[in-house]
């Protein structure tokens, strides 16, 4: 089933390292029908040179769903996009952005932000490789570079290949020094920038990421003209204050989500991953965070985390971790 992934990332939860697997993205899509989800990072030469096609499984309740590739061949790359393509996915999105050693040491992530003549070949290979839409995320820098330089360069030369959507995390990444971690909170942000971006580069749709951690925050972007926002860490930790009211506020359609109702949904989801050989606990972890801020999310979290490893646990635990939580809502409103 394919979706409009352009509409859908006018809200998106960011890709992040073993944080957004298919467990993950199935609660998501529970708790909205709209917002776009992203896998986590997968390398090209996993899927082409490893024959790790396993990587691209996902549920068909995800869509709208975007691929996420890190790569710097252009033959790779391209090849690695058209299985994606084959799978079903609605977006296949290069990763420009991660600036993990791993990723360093194969040549993509963050630091093709200072080869953006390659980075245009690679998104032009998979533009021509298969049909569906080619995006980018970035950085606004890297090192030493001057983002209000780079930047705009690095736009014009991936627009030129035919990308026409792209996502910026809105700081530099500091290749040296500073770990994956502090990546995402020391340098600065520069949200000005990305505006002024999207000012001098109307006909590219481009939505901000980095530190949002609010709808509230997201309409504002919004408002200001950019196109789409991507949450990451606030979607994970606190996915129904992010995603809950997402479709009626962000994409007016819809009511609002239910954290408990989710929960119930998930249910049958969890029989079959436990029955086909999975671990609870592999689904349960994405799981912790849906009541934070309510009644009940210590024993939530609690009883799922002492539990969940169990052999012979279930769905039936999830049920009564829920039971929990309910009793505390109830317990508070008296």
């Amino acid at each position: 089933m394919k979706l409009n992934a352009k509409y859908a990332s006018r809200l998106a939860v960011a890709p992040m390292m073993d944080w957004t697997d298919r467990h993950c993205r199935m609660l998501h899509r529970l708790l909205s029908r709209e917002t776009l989800l992203y896998t986590e990072m997968v390398t090209a030469p996993a899927l082409v040179r490893g024959g790790a096609l396993h990587l691209l499984a996902y549920n068909d309740e995800e869509h709208p769903v975007a691929l996420q590739l890190g790569g710097s061949d252009p033959a790779e790359l391209a090849q690695a996009s058209r299985l994606g393509a084959d799978a079903g996915y609605d977006e296949i999105n290069l990763n420009v952005g991660c600036p993990s050693d791993r990723v360093q040491s194969g040549t993509f992530g963050a630091v093709l932000m200072k080869t953006p003549e390659l980075v245009a070949e690679c998104v032009a290979a998979m533009i021509a490789a298969q049909p569906v839409e080619v995006t980018v995320k970035c950085r606004i820098g890297v090192d030493d570079q001057q983002p209000e330089e780079v930047l705009p360069d690095f736009l014009d030369k991936i627009r030129a290949s035919g990308v026409r959507r792209v996502t910026i995390h809105a700081r530099k990444a500091w290749l040296q020094g500073l770990s994956p971690k502090e990546n995402r909170d020391i340098p600065p942000l520069d949200y000005a920038l990305v505006h002024r971006m999207k000012a001098a580069f109307p006909d590219l749709h481009i939505s901000i990421n980095g530190g949002i951690d609010s709808l509230d925050a997201a309409e504002e972007h919004l408002a200001k003209g950019l196109d789409g926002v991507m949450i990451g860490r606030a979607a994970y930790h606190q996915p129904a204050d992010i995603l809950c009211q997402a479709d009626r506020r962000i994409f007016g359609t819809g009511a609002d989500s239910d954290a408990a109702q989710a929960v119930r949904d998930m249910l049958p989801y969890i029989e079959r991953h436990v029955t086909g050989g999975g671990k609870l606990s592999q689904v349960t972890r994405h799981m912790l965070g849906l009541f934070a801020g309510r009644p009940g999310a210590r024993q939530w979290r609690r009883f799922l985390s002492e539990n969940a490893h169990r052999r012979e646990a279930g769905p039936e635990l999830v049920a009564q971790a829920l039971d929990l939580v309910l009793g505390a809502q109830a317990a508070t409103a008296e």
